[in-house]
């Protein structure tokens, strides 16, 4: 086998990359190593052009095989792995935002690239999907404007100290109040991940721009092995267009163009009624029909450039800074919502719903990353075709779906309660209604008014805004609240959320090279203030959680008992939880490792089932006072039931303070005694009834022996 190795020290662990004929067949590709865990990246491109495609057909596969974890995982009648994970959709969406803006989107070529996890260690290898991304692309011949760097960056809540590519332990164990996964090249950044505990603008600014640094030295790290081992790249494609069709523009629609465009009107319909128009009369003219269609979608971009950069316009007629109007309702819905939410931002109108359940209902997590984890918070978002005047195929989801929805979910779980403070599994469903720019970040706003309508007791409310920038020459204008045309043709989609006091998460993607740092930290001010204004929107509707959940929610009752106890509980096969679950009507008895119960089911079921589990595992201690029901009589004593599940022994020496012959005419069965607990030894409980009534025996007729 040819090999050829290069490595670079980053934050004080070797990055390795190696490349190999072990994917001779294509374009480019590389091994790289971080630590234990190693992926394989490869990219592709078809022979073949596909002239009737209107678009760039790039796709980027994430693949995580079980092998890569030392595990055998899936269910019982399935090994193989099957429909890749949420994590690895995520994580081709990180490679895919970052490479996808620096391609010729006049390529009409199939390019794919293939990330796939040989090994898994102790560094996540969707960071090193976009370098090795990157590497693959840049020696191969697939015509590429990269490299690019990316790195993770996490800060300590305890020490304030700087983690590069923090590992998954010290992210798992939650020792970082925020960590941003950033990428770019030429001191620009082109795509941001980010989670944070309300940490401020300031802060995430710096660590952007650390991240930079680091960016630059992956690039000429990259540099230098493309110099090495860099193929010839394949001739642009060129988009060309005859100067008939540009004349025929000019003179015809140029103007009309900028007359829609500028129209007051939210939305596109109206812009694309003109391009139907445009490309009829084209056809009437008996000119370029395939190259009109791009050349209209670039006129339209530099209009809307031409609008933002020289006459300070947008499309909508607002103000640069200006959010559209802003509706929010907590509930209202139906009585069998266990909360709800609607938020109406211009366009874009967001119903959420809440649902909670018990511990039990809890995803459980088993991929390569996470072995059995317990999912307890959950966020989806729904995107069917009317939401955008379309028809298609309703139902099932795709990786958008996922993506957007992880977003919103990553920016509400720093203020979602801990399990101690509130056991439910919560499951939040965002469904896009209407659309017309940043749907996700509706979501954030209406899944925080369905939380705090349904008594979920959130450390404050949270809501996202999502800004855009156009660039030209040596100037740029940053726009609030992109709507529609902003969003396809603008430079820049920049998502942020978060509460009054700081930043939960960021999501960015542009379509050029890069966006310099100083234009990121003004669109992060500019969304502070929007975000400020639509909670403060959002409070008049709702200032504070209600103080009871939905009665139509379960019960849950939380209880502790000693480790060791827990087989009693579950008894023999499950018989005793079971019986429990039975007789009382529960829905769920969660057991944890260390005692932890929770008891899930509808009023009334949830105590009684609670009961029993608190008499079955009573400590009782000596001293206790009880007032105990006799079931046996015997020569040296009387069994007595505490209750249901504990019986003690009242020794014949501990009835009365003088000696006892015979417990005929003193106790039967039947009779209920006070006593008090004189011995716990062995599980066995001893009871003493002189303790607590010295006089007992004397009362019931019986005298001490006369000792002259």
């Amino acid at each position: 086998m040819k090999s050829q190795s290069f490595s670079l020290d980053l934050a004080g662990k070797t990055l390795t990359a190696e490349f190999n004929d072990l994917t001779s067949q294509a374009n480019g590709s590389v091994l790289l190593k971080f630590g234990e865990t190693a992926i394989l990246v490869t990219a592709v491109m078809g022979d073949r052009e596909n002239s009737g495609m209107n678009y760039f057909p790039l796709s980027v596969e994430f693949e995580e095989k079980f092998y890569a974890a030392g595990a055998i995982l899936g269910s019982r009648f399935m090994r193989r792995e099957g429909r890749p994970s949420d994590e690895a959709i995520l994580s081709a969406r990180i490679v895919d935002r970052t490479i996808r803006p620096l391609f010729n989107h006049h390529i009409r070529r199939d390019v794919q690239v293939v990330i796939t996890v040989l090994a898994m260690g102790e560094d996540d290898p969707d960071v090193l999907g976009v370098i090795g991304a990157s590497l693959a692309l840049s020696v191969s011949d697939i015509p590429w404007a990269g490299p690019v760097g990316a790195v993770r960056i996490g800060r300590k809540k305890e020490t304030g100290e700087v983690v590069i590519n923090p590992t998954y332990l010290e992210r798992a164990e939650g020792l970082l109040d925020f960590e941003v996964l950033a990428c770019g090249k030429d001191n620009t950044i082109n795509m941001i991940e980010t989670a944070a505990h309300e940490v401020s603008e300031g802060d995430l600014a710096s660590i952007l721009e650390a991240s930079t640094k680091l960016h630059q030295q992956l690039e000429e790290w990259q540099k230098e092995i493309v110099a090495k081992l860099g193929k010839e790249k394949q001739p642009q494609p060129v988009q060309e267009i005859s100067a008939e069709l540009k004349e025929f523009f000019e003179n015809n629609f140029k103007a009309k163009l900028s007359k829609v465009l500028f129209s007051n009107r939210a939305g596109k319909s109206h812009i694309y009624e003109l391009k139907s128009e445009f490309l009829s009369a084209v056809s009437e003219a008996e000119l370029d029909e395939k190259a009109a269609s791009d050349y209209f979608e670039d006129m339209i971009d530099a209009e809307l450039h031409r609008g933002a950069l020289e006459d300070n316009k947008r499309a909508d007629g607002r103000g640069m800074d200006e959010v559209r109007e802003i509706y929010a309702k907590a509930g209202g819905v139906s009585p069998v919502l266990h909360g709800s939410g609607i938020f109406y931002r211009g366009g874009t109108h967001i119903f959420s719903a809440l649902t909670l359940g018990g511990p039990d209902s809890a995803q459980m997590i088993d991929t390569i990353e996470s072995q059995d984890y317990k999912k307890r918070f959950l966020h989806h978002y729904n995107f069917p075709p009317f939401s955008v005047g379309e028809t298609g195929r309703v139902g099932g989801f795709n990786r958008r779906m996922i993506g957007h929805g992880a977003l919103a979910e990553k920016a509400l779980l720093p203020v979602i309660p801990s399990q101690a403070d509130f056991p439910y599994t919560i499951r939040l469903v965002s469904e896009t209604l209407s659309s017309n720019g940043s749907s996700s970040m509706g979501s954030v706003c209406g899944s925080t008014l369905a939380l705090m309508d349904g008594g979920v007791p959130i450390k404050r409310p949270v809501a996202g805004i999502a800004s855009g920038v156009m660039m030209g020459e040596n100037k740029y204008a940053l726009l609030t609240d992109i709507q529609g045309p902003e969003d396809e043709f603008g430079d820049m989609d920049f998502k942020v959320a978060g509460t009054t006091e700081g930043v939960t998460a960021v999501q960015m993607d542009v379509k050029v090279d890069g966006v310099p740092l100083q234009v990121l930290v003004e669109a992060l001010e500019k969304a502070r203030l929007a975000r400020l204004h639509i909670l403060e929107i959002m409070n008049k509707e709702i200032s504070e959680p209600r103080k009871e959940i939905s009665p139509r929610a379960p019960q849950i009752i939380t209880l502790k008992i000693l480790p060791d106890q827990i087989g009693l509980v579950i008894g023999g096969g499950g018989k005793t939880i079971n019986g429990i679950k039975d007789t009382t009507g529960v829905e769920e008895i969660t057991i944890e490792e260390d005692g932890t119960i929770f008891i899930s089911g509808k009023a009334g079921s949830a105590e009684l089932a609670a009961d029993k589990i608190k008499a079955l595992t009573k400590v009782y201690v000596v001293g206790e006072k009880v007032d105990v029901t006799i079931v046996k009589i015997a020569t040296f004593g009387a069994f007595a039931k505490l209750d249901a599940f504990n019986e003690g022994l009242i020794h014949i020496s501990e009835i009365a303070p003088f000696r006892i012959e015979s417990l005929d005419g003193l106790l039967k069965e039947g009779d209920i005694v006070p006593v008090v607990v004189s011995k716990v030894e062995d599980g066995k409980i001893g009871l003493s009834i002189k303790q607590v009534d010295p006089d007992f025996a004397k009362n019931k007729g019986f005298e001490a022996p006369n000792k002259g």
